[in-house]
């Protein structure tokens, strides 16, 4: 589904990325994992278009993306929650989902009863600003926004970070139901390591812009967590 080959990417004269790849199978989850600073969200903007890599390549069903700006990447259908939510708060929860509307490719203007069916706060606030929801509502309005452009492949930075363990698992068993009934394949960069042994399939560690462990998420050693994760 998602394939990225080499990515090389530099602030200036600090390299970032060092020769990263890492592949996202149709109908799976996939996790990067690593300290804070090892180049986990800089990944994730160069594969969303955000940042331009020096060298290597992103595509999508075999089609290459490095020519698409990132507006074009979401029309190509990559969906994207970044670190934060970045929701719009002056917005009304309504007015956040009609803004992903802008990614799809079929002309619905209405927003998918299903973002309802799977995040009911967002009917039930739909009036509200997205700036007075809690940080667990504005995480479940982000993921919404993001499905309401009909991604093939969702992307999620940090998903479960300051969030309340219940909503931690509501958003697990989203994305699950994604994957299994949508064959949505999704990308997450993810530091609870219980959610990622809960609900990835795969896995990857980054140390110092580099890919250094990766496999299924059951290879997930107790030396790679002390090694790599651990603070």
């Amino acid at each position: 589904m998602l394939e990225v080959k080499n990515i090389h990417f530099s602030y200036g004269e600090v390299s970032i990325l060092r020769d990263v790849s890492i592949s996202v199978p149709p109908g799976k989850i996939v996790s990067v994992m690593g300290r804070n600073g090892v180049g986990k969200t800089t990944l994730l903007r160069n594969i969303i278009g955000l940042e331009k890599p020096s060298s290597g390549n992103v595509s999508l069903e075999g089609a290459n993306l490095d020519h698409l700006n990132g507006f074009k990447r979401a029309k190509a259908g990559l969906g994207y929650v970044p670190q934060g939510r970045q929701i719009f708060p002056k917005l009304t929860v309504e007015e956040n989902l009609r803004i992903g509307l802008s990614g799809r490719n079929d002309n619905i203007t209405e927003i998918p009863s299903e973002i309802y069916r799977l995040f009911p706060i967002c009917k039930e606030m739909g009036s509200r600003k997205g700036g007075d929801l809690s940080g667990g509502q504005q995480q479940q309005l982000a993921i919404g926004r993001a499905l309401a452009g009909d991604p093939k492949i969702l992307i999620l930075d940090e998903p479960t970070e300051g969030i309340q363990p219940n909503i931690i698992q509501q958003i697990g068993k989203v994305l699950r139901h994604l994957v299994e009934k949508k064959n949505i394949s999704i990308l997450l960069v993810e530091q609870y390591l219980d959610f990622v042994k809960e609900y990835s399939h795969l896995f990857y560690v980054m140390n110092r812009g580099t890919i250094v462990a990766e496999g299924p998420t059951e290879t997930l050693s107790e030396a790679i967590v002390k090694d790599y994760l651990s603070v």
